[in-house]
């Protein structure tokens, strides 16, 4: 009888090991799920995506000038002349269609492919944006998971510390001092660990509101703080940074204001067009004429010879151009040095994670050896307690400075104007 229900027991426990152990991998988010759902549920993104179909609407309406225009027009008339009352119907129908404007329309769709192009870059600008955002809050709270990890060992430690303290002073080889001064060092712990256990959920509440989850909702982390692979030289990524979308959609700006120049210069040309019609007359006041309908063709060409406010308009527009021009170089020397400035933060940051790693390895040493000679009473608790406190804030540095160099690289990617530096060295590598 007590196989069979120990048996029981432990097909019990293994199942309900097997369904923590589910329910925590259903609940483990990785950064590249986060910037997916990011995109299904931030409304800015959404909104990005939406003026880009505006703008693909806009562009196809260009091509209307290049098709005939059709119109229709019915009117009807009460004609009172000499004391007599008739009735006038009148039917038009127009076909017309511009045979020249010299490029006025070729202008406003190449202007029209330009804005397009601009709508693009900036939805792809928003996504940037989206990423850079999702990964300053999973890396964040990732930081803040390792912290809660460092703060909960940290506790651990100073437990041991007062354990150590308590028990010589029992046996009557330390002093009550002892004990209390690693009471409150314990207590300080414990505040720590909350207080960091409280901003990791606050962190948490900012990745959920980007990915579109209820608030409270908490995860699993998937990841690393660590860089993957090697970083392109900075001429590479300057390079590539003159791709980004506001580089882009700053050259796009260039090209409209050559084209609104174009539509300024064709205002001092004749338009040519050509027309058809049909007339069809109807009510009492057919008597008055000798005809019932009416068919034409034209051919016009159209001319403002003198009208004032063309000169200044062309004037303003070649004036625009040059604008447009200084503004693309300007964003191209701002994109440059955003460029260098944040790729020798980079750098600044890897040397820093070499030299925390280095303190935490020696403040490891140093409180080992403080309990060790405290705990056979050649240390003094004083020096325990400092060099456990020291060891807290190595352990923490590293984890920000970890924090840091991750954010840091982030903000290279988007500077640079792409997703991943790890997808470039590769084709780097290949050269």
């Amino acid at each position: 009888m007590k196989k069979p229900l120990l048996f029981m027991l432990c097909m019990t426990s293994l199942a309900s090991f097997l369904m923590l152990i589910s329910v925590s991998f259903l609940h483990a988010l990785t950064m590249d799920e986060a910037i997916s759902l990011s995109k299904e549920s931030l409304p800015s993104y959404k909104a990005s995506v939406l003026s880009v179909r505006s703008s693909e609407a806009l562009y196809k309406a260009t091509l209307s000038p290049y098709f005939p225009s059709l119109d229709a027009s019915a009117s009807y008339q009460r004609l009172f002349r000499n004391a007599e009352e008739f009735d006038s119907r009148l039917y038009d129908l127009t076909l017309s269609y511009t045979l020249f404007d010299w490029g006025n329309r070729s202008a406003n769709r190449t202007i029209g492919k330009l804005n397009l192009d601009i709508s693009n870059e900036a939805l792809r600008k928003a996504f940037l944006d989206l990423s850079f955002q999702v990964k300053v809050a999973f890396y964040t709270a990732m930081a803040l998971q390792e912290s809660v990890e460092q703060r909960t060992i940290q506790l651990r430690d100073a437990n041991t510390d007062f354990d150590v303290a308590e028990g010589r002073y029992e046996f009557g080889v330390a002093r009550l001092s002892d004990v209390l001064q690693v009471s409150v060092r314990k207590e300080q712990a414990k505040f720590n660990l909350i207080q960091t256990e409280g901003d990791f959920r606050k962190a948490l509440t900012e990745l959920n509101s980007l990915i579109g989850k209820p608030l409270e909702n908490t995860y699993d982390l998937e990841g690393s703080l660590e860089i993957e692979g090697d970083i392109p030289d900075s001429g590479a990524l300057a390079g590539l940074a003159l791709q980004k979308p506001l580089v882009k959609q700053a050259e796009c700006t260039v090209r409209i204001a050559a084209q609104n120049t174009k539509i300024s210069r064709s205002s001092f040309f004749p338009f040519l067009s050509a027309s058809a019609g049909y007339t069809k007359f109807g009510g009492d006041a057919l008597t008055l004429t000798s005809y019932d309908e009416e068919k034409t063709a034209a051919l016009t060409a159209t001319w403002n010879i003198f009208e004032l406010g063309k000169f200044f308009t062309y004037k303003s527009s070649v004036f625009e151009e040059t604008i447009a021009e200084e503004n693309f170089r300007d964003i191209k020397r701002q994109v440059l040095l955003d460029v260098q400035k944040t790729y020798e933060d980079l750098r600044t940051d890897t040397g820093k994670v070499l030299v925390a790693r280095e303190q935490v390895r020696q403040a490891e040493q140093n409180y080992s050896q403080a309990l060790g000679e405290y705990k056979v009473g050649k240390g003094d608790i004083t020096t325990l307690v400092q060099a456990e406190s020291l060891l807290a804030d190595a352990r923490d540095q590293l984890i920000r400075s970890r924090l840091n160099r991750i954010l840091t690289k982030a903000l290279l990617e988007q500077v640079t104007g792409i997703e991943k530096l790890e997808s470039f060295v590769p084709a780097i590598e290949k050269k």
